[in-house]
Order: C-alpha cells, then sequence, then structure tokens
C-alpha cells in the first residue's frame, strides 16, 4: 500500500487542483466521509437514533479544523447533537474560516482557548487557573462585584467546565485539533483537555493530535483514539511505533483526488506499508518442469560450536522460504546439529579454534568456491566476533557477486570495523535490531528508537545497503524507498526470530528478487508466519521453532488473501 509524508500529501493536493478538484472540494469530500464514519460508527457503538447521539468536535484552527466544520454542518441536518469546540484558536486559514462559517446555528460551539489579552493577563497576575477549586468558583459567583483577576479566573474556570461538559457528556468525540505537519510537545492545556475521561468513542482526523507523521513519535499526552480515518492516503509515521498504538482501527478515506495527481508524490523517495500485493509477485510460479537448480541456491555462514540452533534456523528458514538448494558451512560440532534438524541441507565443514570458532586461513578458498556455485549469501548467526570471523565476513563482501545478507555478529563484526562495509563490491542487506543499529551508530539505543525512519534511511544511502530495521513496524529501507511492515506480534520477541528471517530473506533473494523485494517479502512472510503461530500457541507460550514449523500456514494465508477482493 503506498503510504506518503506530509510533503508529498501537499504536492498530491496541488496536483489535484490542477487536475480540477480543488482544496475545497476535497475539504468537502474529506467531511462527507468523515460525517458517514461517524454515522456508521453510532449505529454500531451507540445504537441510539441520532437525536440521542451527542458529537462533540474537538478542532483546531487550521484545515484539520476546517474538516471538522464541514462534518458538523452535514450531521446537524441528520438530526444529530453536534458541539463544536475550538481547541487552539478561532479558524485562521482560509478554507477554515469558510468551513466555519457555513455551520448552522443549531450546533454548539465552545470556545476552548484563551484569548491572547487573557493570557497575558494571567501571566502578569502570576496566576494558574487551573488550580482554582470548585469551592473557590462558588464562592466568586455568590459576591456581588468582583474583582478584574476574580472575573478573569471565573471566566477562565467556566470556560473550562464547558469544555469539559461537552467532552464527558460526548458519544463520538473527534480529534481534529492537529493535523499531518505537526511537530513538538503539546501544551499543559491540550494535555489536560485529552485526558479528560469520558466513555466516547475517539476518532482522530488523520493522525491523532501529539503524533509525528513522518518519523511515528509521539507527544506526551497525545490523543489516544478507536479509529483514525486517513484523508486520501496513510501517512507513513502510522505505520511506526509508539504511534500506531494511538490510532486504534485504520480507515482510508477516498476524497475525490484524481489518480493522476499521485504522481506528484513519485519525486523523492517512495514509501509503502508492505501488503500481499507489495511483495514483487513473491512466491514465483512453480512450472512443473522446474528443478531445485531453477529456485537458487543459498549458502549459510554461520554457527559456532556454542551457538549451533542460530545456524539451523537460518537454514531451515531458507529451506522452508522456497529456495532450491541450501549450504551450510561452519564447524563440526554445530553442523552435527544442523544435520540432525535440516538433512535436506548440505554442508560445508570449517576449522574451529579452540573457543570453537571459525578460523579464515583454512576456509578462505573453500569459501570463494562454495560463493561461486551460489545465488546468494547468509553470514552473521551465532558465527562470534573474531579476528577471523571478521576476516571471513571481509572476506564475502569483497568477493561475492551475489546479494549478502548480513546478520547477528556479522552486524556486529562491522560494529568493531566499519571498513568492512566501507569496501564491499557486492549487494548487501544489513539486518540489525535496535541494539545492534545502536552499536553500529555508536549511540544510545534510545536515539535509534526515536528517529528509527531517518536512521534508516540515511545509514542506507550512505552506504549503498538495503537496512531491515528490526521493531515493531520493521523498516526496510535502500537509497530510493522505504517500506513499513505491519505483520508479526511480541510473542517473535525470542533469540532465534532473527536468524530465521536471515535464511528466509536469503532464499527469496536466491529466487532472483533484488534485495529490497527479497527483504520486503521475507519481513512480511516472516511476521506473518509468527502471527499464525501466535493463533497456535499463544504468544507466550510461543517459539522460534514454531515460527519456522508455520512457515506453510504463511504461505496458505498469502494465496488466501491475494484471492480476497481488495
Amino acid at each position: 500500500m503506498r503510504t506518503v509524508t506530509p510533503k508529498q500529501m501537499q504536492l498530491i493536493e496541488e496536483r489535484s487542483e490542477k487536475l480540477g478538484v480543488d482544496k475545497k472540494q476535497l475539504m468537502l469530500n474529506a467531511g462527507k466521509c468523515l460525517a458517514e464514519l461517524i454515522i456508521s460508527t453510532g449505529q454500531r457503538e451507540v445504537g441510539n437514533s441520532p437525536e440521542d447521539i451527542n458529537v462533540v468536535f474537538l478542532a483546531g484552527s487550521g484545515n484539520n479544523g476546517g474538516d471538522c466544520f464541514a462534518a458538523a454542518s452535514m450531521l446537524i441536518y441528520k438530526g444529530y447533537n453536534v458541539t463544536v469546540v475550538n481547541l487552539v484558536k478561532a479558524p485562521n486559514t482560509e478554507l477554515a474560516k469558510e468551513m466555519f462559517s457555513l455551520m448552522p446555528g443549531k450546533i454548539k460551539v465552545v470556545t476552548g482557548y484563551r484569548s491572547e489579552n487573557i493570557e497575558a493577563a494571567i501571566e502578569a497576575a502570576e496566576l494558574d487557573y487551573m488550580t482554582i477549586q470548585d469551592r473557590d468558583v462558588s464562592t466568586l459567583k455568590s459576591k456581588n462585584e468582583l474583582t478584574p483577576v476574580e472575573r478573569l479566573l471565573l471566566n477562565e474556570k467556566q470556560r473550562i467546565a464547558d469544555v469539559r461538559e461537552a467532552i464527558v457528556t460526548a458519544d463520538i468525540l473527534v480529534d481534529g485539533v492537529f493535523g499531518t505537519g505537526y511537530r513538538g510537545e503539546l501544551s499543559d492545556d491540550i494535555r489536560a483537555v485529552f485526558s479528560i475521561g469520558t466513555k466516547a468513542y475517539r476518532i482522530a482526523v488523520d493522525i491523532p493530535s501529539g503524533g509525528d507523521s513522518v518519523k511515528g513519535t509521539v507527544s506526551e499526552g497525545i490523543f489516544k483514539a478507536d479509529e483514525t480515518l486517513c484523508l486520501g492516503c496513510l501517512k507513513f509515521g502510522i505505520s511506526q511505533f509508539p504511534l500506531r498504538k494511538y490510532c486504534g482501527k485504520l480507515n482510508i478515506a477516498d476524497i475525490g483526488i484524481p489518480i493522476k495527481a499521485y504522481e506528484a508524490a513519485s519525486e523523492g523517495r517512495y514509501y509503502v506499508r508492505l501488503d500481499r500485493n507489495s511483495l514483487a509477485g513473491y512466491p514465483p510460479m512453480r512450472e512443473r518442469d522446474a528443478h531445485k537448480g531453477t529456485f537458487g541456491s543459498v549458502l549459510i555462514i554461520a554457527g559456532s560450536s556454542s551457538m549451533r540452533g542460530a545456524a539451523a534456523f537460518a537454514a531451515i528458514g531458507a529451506l522452508r522460504t522456497g529456495t532450491g538448494l541450501v549450504r551450510v558451512a561452519s564447524v563440526e560440532k554445530c553442523l552435527d546439529t544442523v544435520a540432525s534438524l535440516a538433512p535436506e541441507a548440505t554442508y560445508i565443514e570449517m576449522e574451529a579454534d579452540d573457543y570453537g570458532n571459525m578460523l579464515f586461513d583454512s576456509s578462505k578458498d573453500i569459501l570463494l568456491d562454495a560463493m561461486k556455485k551460489s545465488d546468494a549469501v547468509v553470514i552473521g548467526p551465532g558465527m562470534g566476533v573474531t579476528n577471523d570471523t571478521k576476516e571471513i565476513l571481509r572476506l564475502v563482501v569483497q568477493n561475492a557477486e551475489i546479494p549478502v545478507i548480513i546478520d547477528a555478529d556479522g552486524i556486529n563484526c562491522i560494529a568493531e570495523d566499519i571498513e568492512i562495509l566501507v569496501n564491499k563490491r557486492s549487494e548487501v542487506i544489513l539486518t540489525p535490531h535496535p541494539g545492534e543499529m545502536s552499536r553500529l551508530l555508536k549511540c544510545e539505543t534510545k536515539m535509534i528508537n526515536d528517529n528509527r525512519v531517518t536512521v534508516a534511511e540515511k545509514y542506507a544511502e550512505k552506504y549503498g545497503i538495503t537496512l531491515v530495521l528490526k521493531g515493531a513496524g520493521t523498516l526496510i529501507s535502500d537509497s530510493k524507498r522505504t517500506a513499513s511492515n505491519h505483520t508479526g506480534n511480541p510473542g517473535m520477541s525470542r533469540g532465534g526470530s532473527g536468524d530465521i528471517l536471515a535464511g528466509m530473506i536469503g532464499s527469496i533473494a536466491a529466487q532472483g528478487y533484488t534485495p529490497f523485494d527479497a527483504a520486503c517479502a521475507g519481513v512480511y512472510m516472516h511476521g506473518l508466519a509468527g502471527d499464525a503461530a501466535a493463533g497456535k500457541f499463544g504468544q507466550e507460550a510461543m517459539l522460534p521453532r514454531d515460527i519456522l514449523g508455520c512457515i506453510p500456514d504463511a504461505f496458505r494465508i498469502l494465496k488466501e488473501k491475494r484471492q480476497t477482493p481488495i
């Protein structure tokens, strides 16, 4: 599914105007879609007749507020009780002003913001009206004459009371405060409003206010929606955590943008949310006269005496994902284990040091010959970080003429010697989790998690690679494209899951797919298998071996989805 950034959406809307659908019409269409969602929500969640349903819009001053004003005007004629709370300031874009002026008088309007004069007065008097107790308000109301300061406090308290009353009596609460261009932190006042307790069904327009639609980060106090209505396109940041968990159910509204207008977003980076239609035709058709050579050969350089399971997981992951032949290169003790778990593979024995890790000198010629017979290489899972394993990795990336998937200890080797990656001659797919990414960048893991999109894109661009930044909403980036994944679940958060993914990506790359497409298909199928495993065993009890066992289920689910109309 194509996704966009706010800047790309702006270009799309500008192109739409040139194609005959102006921004006013888009706003009216957005208002209609929002109103229709509210009507269906009322029938589903509330069940009362329209005159018994209270719809409250928390509106901003920009075009998000304009969408709310347009929807409010439509709903009032359907018999709903409609309240609009202007939460930031009065409408200040031309379209928002026009939509606000067109609202029927039957709509209740609440001023939910402080005027500049009151703001200045409160600051000058060093007052905090939020601390005024209800008993103080009662005392003020009983006085015959009020001082200017008392009048100010009473008016401010009444304003907050009006906002609170609107929210607590709402059956459906709509957030149209800030749009996709919002950055930074929410004010104390906005956070206070969003935290008011309500049993209302909560709908966000385009994006929950307080979310960053590019990075997927959130401000403290963000609006937590039960459902988000994305206008025209899904905004890329919504695919990322933590923002994703505040969006609830996602709905994408067709607001009448001409198909040709989307071409305006073709310049610059291409964004996509992975689904069954974005896997570049994976899996390939299996003709009746196909043989094992038809589906490629994967060389897996992995494992050590103390990390045998990693090589086995990578090998089985590759075999289960459709490649014709898998060779595992490792030390004897590791191969003994892999052979018992994956007898379908073939094996290349490498000499070991005193600690059970692969040696370089005696392996060089063997590996060079094996790469010539392979269509992709997976290197790193469980192989340890030693001078010899660094040299083995260097040999592979500087001599392979096929895609190289680097995972786990392969990444840790690069973290200790970045020149391995700098001097690459092959196409590389790097698959770090945030901890490994932080070692590559020599920074705190928090910095990675707070800037996932930027980190993935910049690192991929800098080194000319495909980067798979694992985690909730795994990102796949190369120099021109970024994809986000939505399959998978927390039950996959166990050692060994990443080894399986590396083998799966290697298998798909060996079948002739480009590094970016192989990474996308591998990540999506890995998550789909994980979801199938969670369905069978539960997230708490499932193991990586269950993911392997459910790869066939993932293929079945994928085929069923493709037969279902989109």
